[in-house]
């Protein structure tokens, strides 16, 4: 089924999704892999804030390759997920609500994800070039010296995702 999203990522929006939706999202979410996982998590462990209220938002493993001369971002294709997996559940806890990557879920993410009322999503990978029409703005917010992982702010329109696992832990790739 074909679902039209608006973010935030709100609880009621989350459980409307079912493992194989079509979703096509359009608002801000933010980028973030490896590197800026690890530093949020450090943040985290001083006990010092992170650089965006993650509440009801949405995070893509991406680390664009710069944009041409005219573009708004580069290729902007999905990173392999499972590398953010040993940080993931303490974001869930402070409330992210929505990631979006390729490949599959540690059983520890999948957890938090139905403990937190989250949802993963899976962008194409291999269609970085097409996906990068869909952003709109792009804007570093952190984390600068990572280069292509530094912390992103995007606004997107109509991003296609698709729902692999739902907040209920119904995993796409198991069926």
């Amino acid at each position: 089924m074909d679902k039209y999203i608006c973010t935030p990522l709100t609880e009621e929006k989350v459980r409307d999704l079912k493992s194989g939706d079509y979703v096509y999202l359009s608002g801000t979410i933010y980028t973030a892999r490896d590197a800026a996982h690890k530093r949020m998590t450090e943040c985290l462990e001083k006990g010092q804030e992170i650089p965006f209220d993650i509440r009801n938002e949405t995070i893509y493993y991406l680390g664009p390759t710069p944009s041409r001369e005219g573009q708004v971002i580069g290729s902007a294709g999905p990173t392999t997920s499972s590398r953010m997996d040993k940080y993931t559940p303490v974001l869930l806890d402070l409330g992210l609500k929505g990631m979006i990557g390729k490949g599959r879920r540690s059983d520890d993410v999948i957890d938090s994800m139905k403990k937190n009322t989250a949802v993963y999503f899976a962008a194409v990978g291999g269609a970085g070039a097409l996906l990068s029409q869909c952003i709109k703005k792009s804007e570093i917010i952190a984390y600068a010296d990572l280069g292509t992982e530094a912390i992103r702010k995007l606004e997107v329109e109509n991003l296609p995702v698709i729902t692999v696992i739902d907040c209920e832990g119904n995993d796409l790739y198991k069926k």
